[in-house]
C-alpha cells in the first residue's frame, strides 16, 4: 500500500503469528514497550574540556499486550499454557504482531525473538449480558526488530 505525503497508516485488523505460522487474529495490541540501558562516558578532551558521549547499553527485553476474543485456536492457547507452566524449552517461541490495512495487506511487523507469555487476564462477565468473552495476554521477548 502506498502512502501519499502526509498519509499515515491506519491499522485495521492485527494478527500473530508464533514462528511463522498464523495463529490468531487479535481484537486490540496494547502499547509495545521496550527498553534499553543508556551508558554516559566521561571523559577529558585534549584541551582538558570534560566530553560526555551516551552509548546504548544492554536491552531489558520488552512486552506488549494482546487482547482476542475466547476462541478454540489451540495453537495460541498451547504456547500460553506451555509459558505458564515454566517449560520455556518450548514456551520460547520468535512471534510476530502483523498490522494490516483495511484490505489485509500487511503494513507492518514486530518481530519478537524468544517471546514467551508472563499473564494472562479474562475480561469480566455478568450473567444475561451479549459480550464477547476477552482475554488479555502479556508478551515478554528479548528483542525486537521492527519490519
Amino acid at each position: 500500500m502506498a502512502f501519499s505525503q502526509g498519509d499515515s497508516a491506519a491499522a485495521h485488523n492485527f494478527a500473530l503469528q508464533i514462528d511463522g505460522v498464523q495463529v490468531e487474529y487479535l481484537a486490540e495490541v496494547g502499547s509495545l514497550q521496550l527498553e534499553q540501558d543508556v551508558i554516559s562516558h566521561v571523559q577529558n578532551n585534549a584541551q582538558g574540556q570534560p566530553k560526555v558521549s551516551m552509548m546504548p547499553g544492554i536491552s531489558k527485553g520488552g512486552t506488549v499486550s494482546v487482547t482476542r476474543g475466547q476462541t478454540q485456536s489451540s495453537s495460541f492457547t498451547d504456547w500460553i499454557n506451555e509459558s505458564l507452566a515454566g517449560n520455556m524449552g518450548s514456551a520460547r517461541k520468535n512471534a510476530t504482531i502483523i498490522y494490516m490495512d483495511y484490505q489485509n495487506n500487511p503494513i507492518k511487523r514486530y518481530d519478537l525473538r524468544n517471546a514467551w507469555c508472563c499473564k494472562v487476564e479474562t475480561g469480566g462477565t455478568k450473567a444475561g449480558e451479549a459480550q464477547v468473552l476477552n482475554e488479555q495476554v502479556t508478551i515478554t521477548f528479548e528483542e525486537l526488530k521492527i519490519g
